[in-house]
């Protein structure tokens, strides 16, 4: 089951260091490159609550072996694209098997392990290999561009999915599932269409060339979306969330601790790699190299918070790790080479920036495996396929939200504060890629002046960006410690698992 989560999270990130390559050759503009992206999350995210249910019904076994095959299937559409347009359709395609898996992985690992110390051990262990996978992936895309062409960074997930595809077929505990559990499709359609407006909504809202009316129209489906999928969950006997569940603080904390970690996981890694390879000129590999210093502070910090969680408790878990994150995420702005002056960190010693990395790491591994030991914890055996799924959804959001908010405030902030120099193509002023397109074309004083501008533009963004996550971790962390002092609810009759 980790190794399918791994999967997952490796595709979420693999993009990465592979962007500035793949923008370049598909000549894909600043919002076909943030789609691309999004595209994986946003439609993950819409099905989950869905797929969770699905598997209820049917069988998570069944559920993670067909997530297999159709991960593999559009991993291979994806590797051979011939436009931006098929890469993002590519990749929304790889989301819907991403969600079949997702829900099926942590549902049998909760109802596997009947022992709470042994499953929040199983949890940790799990909880580890997401933001794991989610650090290697630039690591992962990196290392092959450095031999082959960017779609080698979706073909070599076919041999994973074969090899656990056989693994899974032997190993994974099967099961048949309830077949009087109902798969309500439309309440996830109802989930996705909201999920793109609100999406679309920042999007346009943090360009420079806003549209208002396409804001508005945005915020519409949005809202709208929301409303009838709220109202369809409370007048159906099997929702795909019981909002009983959201009344225990313990459950409402891990869902937000889950959400703004994979937030401060996900923007981190996505300004930071993209900072060492547009300005400090480093390799993909190299750059993610470095990046992976998040992945070795998170390795033993969530395995270690899996067996505290069962004597120590949550809170202080959850948020000191969100804590420990938000300093972390600090260090790693202070020590960013070239960035700060009176710190004096020489822009050619990159490797400043592992430390405060392996710190932020740590404390996200600590928040989000106590996180998911809490929530599917707290959650009644029968609800263990939603609980995964709102989980899940939490951890998807808060990826989606991290690269569509903070990926756009850095495009934004930089198009805002960028100043060129005489005689230079408008272009520049769209993005960092396109400033090293147009001053490839110069002279090279020319070109060193349109790029110092361009540099310093950036790192506008990439500060703010930072000092956001920073102040989200810890608004995280003041949360959780005040929800977390809070007793569970009683259970209600209606909460209760039905009699056989």
């Amino acid at each position: 089951m980790a190794a399918g989560l791994l999967l997952i999270s490796v595709d979420m990130t693999v993009l990465y260091t592979a962007l500035p390559t793949l923008t370049e050759d598909l000549h894909a503009d600043p919002s076909q490159k943030l789609w691309i992206i999004n595209a994986y999350p946003l439609v993950m995210a819409g099905l989950l609550l869905g797929a969770g249910t699905l598997g209820d019904r049917i069988g998570h076994k069944r559920m993670f072996l067909a997530g297999l095959v159709l991960f593999g299937v559009a991993s291979t559409v994806a590797a051979f694209a011939p436009s931006p347009t098929v890469l993002i359709a590519a990749r929304a395609f790889l989301a819907v098997g991403a969600a079949a898996m997702m829900p099926a992985t942590l549902s049998l690992i909760r109802t596997t392990f009947e022992d709470e110390h042994e499953r929040n051990i199983a949890i940790g262990i799990w909880g580890t290999m997401s933001v794991v996978g989610i650090a290697i992936g630039p690591v992962l895309g990196g290392f092959l561009l450095e031999h082959f062409w960017w779609g080698s960074v979706f073909l070599i997930n076919v041999p994973v999915v074969i090899l656990a595809l056989i693994a899974g077929a032997v190993l994974a505990p099967g099961g048949s599932g309830r077949s009087d559990r109902p798969w309500d499709f439309l309440a996830s359609l109802q989930v996705m269409a909201a999920l793109v407006g609100l999406v679309y909504a920042v999007k346009e809202a943090t360009q420079p060339g806003r549209n208002p009316l396409a804001i508005v129209i945005a915020l519409l489906v949005a809202a709208v979306g929301f409303t009838l999928f709220v109202r369809r969950q409370r007048r159906q006997a099997h929702p795909l969330i019981d909002f009983a569940l959201l009344r225990d603080p313990r459950i409402l904390s891990g869902i937000v601790a889950a959400a703004l970690a994979m937030f401060a996981a996900a923007g981190i890694q996505l300004v930071l790699t993209q900072r060492l390879q547009l300005v400090m000129d480093l390799t993909p590999l190299y750059a993610g190299l470095l990046v992976a210093a998040f992945a070795v502070g998170c390795l033993p910090s969530g395995i270690v918070a899996g067996s505290l969680v069962y004597r120590t408790g949550p809170r202080p878990l959850i948020a000191g790790g969100l804590a420990i994150g938000a300093a972390g995420a600090l260090l790693t702005l202070l020590l960013t080479p070239g960035l700060v002056p009176f710190l004096d960190v020489h822009p050619d010693h990159p490797l400043w920036i592992t430390p405060g990395l392996a710190v932020a790491g740590a404390g996200v591994g600590l928040a989000m495996t106590a996180a998911s030991a809490t929530i599917m914890s707290n959650a009644p055996a029968h609800r263990a396929g939603m609980a995964a799924s709102v989980e899940e959804v939490s951890y998807e959001l808060g990826s989606l939200s991290g690269v569509a908010i903070l990926g756009s405030v850095l495009g934004s902030l930089y198009t805002a504060t960028v100043h060129l120099p005489p005689d230079t193509p408008g272009t520049a002023a769209e993005s960092l890629d396109a400033a090293r397109s147009a001053a490839a074309e110069l002279p090279s004083g020319q070109a060193d002046v349109l790029l110092d501008a361009a540099h310093s533009a950036f790192d506008n963004g990439y500060t703010l960006t930072l000092l956001i996550t920073i102040a989200v971790l810890a608004a995280g962390g003041i949360f959780t410690a005040r929800h977390l002092s809070s007793p569970a609810p009683a259970q209600t009759p209606t909460e209760k698992e039905p009699a056989a």
